[in-house]
């Protein structure tokens, strides 16, 4: 009976792990909560103390010198004590605990002590934060979840866009009534045009207005042109849009008035004009000039005009998405101003660290580091403010030339008239139409 109990537990270790393999390539979820999370948690419950002794976590309530006779004797604190953690509660993409902080220490330590965290339990990441005082928590997250993310569901709201999903494997949704303004930075490849064409792709089938200024000649925001209200493809034909969308938010601004309103959205709905959604593929391409009056003339225009829109579009209606591959305070002191419009900041993998630090580095410090270590492999992956203040990494859907081809054509249909805006387009030459 020995060979034949043998090759049965052969043949159930191979079943087993053939399961396994399958389990984990179709069900990576239902793999984890069955194998990966019990065992992480024994590693995390047996490595703790000894990973918080190396890390200077931990307390000792004994003093680090004594009285012997005459002679004071100091040393190291003995007994060390590591500060007590909840048990491990899993999450689909890995485990969450919470430490209870000793009197006197604080997060920052913590929060040093991540790598040393994620090396010991032997997972893909860890990060720290202190929702409140007196306590941390520590997320691992057990596979890079961003590696192959899954289409999620939103909310099915009004300048809502899914475009890709969170580190976290929820959805990464843009949301323009709750932040209007977004700032959208990365190198060539890195996966900004990408995320331009998804959140387009996105906002064709609603009710709005979609404008586009692509000063590359249209190459990327062309694609749409079936379901743009208006495409800019120079700097001149851009200042003659945005002067007229101008315009457009003082007229707003007066139907509010007239009517008692703070903004579009307490207007009746047979009164509301429609929103609107500037999309700027490469900013840079607006600001720097040739050092010819014209071209300073027209670069001064656009800030201007992009400034204002960022100021008072909010409540009127008027969204800014703009992008760039380098923003930074040399394209002139108007991209510092905007920036400061902009609340929504999306940082792919940029080639300079001052763009990273534009983008980021007035919101979160960490943030700013997170976003230079994306490697050129990682395309799509991108750093994201999140709703509640915070930040995220994040990946975009890939939108493919012909799937955003079928999108502008399928939704061609809706696309709205600005009467000003495209006056401005077919006369770009007859000056400030604001």
């Amino acid at each position: 009976m020995g060979p034949v109990l043998l090759a049965f537990a052969l043949a159930a270790l191979a079943w087993l792990l053939v399961a396994g393999s399958a389990l984990r390539e179709r069900h990576p979820v239902w793999f984890w909560y069955l194998t990966g999370y019990p065992v992480t948690t024994v590693r995390v419950l047996v490595t703790w103390r000894r990973v918080a002794q190396f890390n200077g976590l931990t307390v000792t309530h004994k003093p680090s010198r004594r009285i012997v006779g005459d002679l004071e004797v100091r040393g190291e604190p003995v007994r060390p004590r590591a500060p007590r953690i909840s048990f491990p509660r899993a999450t689909p993409m890995g485990l969450s605990l919470v430490v209870r902080l000793h009197p006197g220490q604080t997060p920052g330590p913590f929060i040093a002590a991540a790598d040393a965290l994620m090396h010991a339990w032997r997972v893909h990441g860890v990060r720290v934060t202190s929702p409140e005082r007196g306590t941390v928590l520590i997320t691992a997250t057990a596979r890079d979840p961003l590696e192959r993310p899954g289409l999620a569901s939103a909310p099915a709201e009004l300048l809502c866009a899914l475009v890709g999903a969170l580190e976290s494997g929820g959805p990464w949704v843009i949301d323009l009534r709750q932040i209007p303004h977004w700032l959208i930075t990365g190198a060539t490849q890195s996966g900004k045009s990408t995320l331009l064409a998804r959140l387009v792709c996105q906002l064709a089938p609603q009710p709005v207005a979609l404008v586009g200024i692509d000063c590359k000649g249209g190459m990327e925001l062309g694609l749409f042109g079936d379901r743009l209200t208006a495409l800019t493809t120079s700097r001149r034909e851009a200042v003659a849009v945005l002067g007229a969308l101008v315009v457009e938010i003082q007229d707003r601004m007066r139907a509010c008035r007239a009517a008692g309103a703070r903004s579009i959205w307490e207007l009746p709905h047979t009164a509301r004009p429609m929103p609107v959604v500037v999309i700027v593929d490469e900013l840079a391409e607006l600001y720097l000039t040739d050092g010819t009056r014209q071209g300073k003339a027209e670069a001064e225009q656009c800030s201007t005009y992009l400034l204002r829109l960022g100021q008072l579009g909010a409540a009127l209606g008027v969204h800014l998405v703009v992008a760039g591959q380098r923003v930074g305070s040399d394209l002139g002191p108007g991209v510092t101003a905007l920036r400061a419009q902009l609340a929504g900041r999306i940082c792919h993998r940029v080639n300079d660290p001052g763009t990273a630090e534009m983008t980021l580095g007035d919101l979160n410090k960490d943030a700013v580091a997170v976003a230079q270590s994306i490697t050129s492999q990682e395309k799509g992956v991108a750093v994201c403010t999140g709703t509640e203040g915070g930040w995220d990494r994040a990946r975009s859907h890939l939108t493919t030339t012909e799937e955003a081809r079928k999108t502008a054509s399928a939704y061609a249909g809706m696309t709205p008239e600005l009467p000003g805006v495209n006056r401005a387009l077919k006369a770009p030459a007859g000056g400030d139409s604001a």
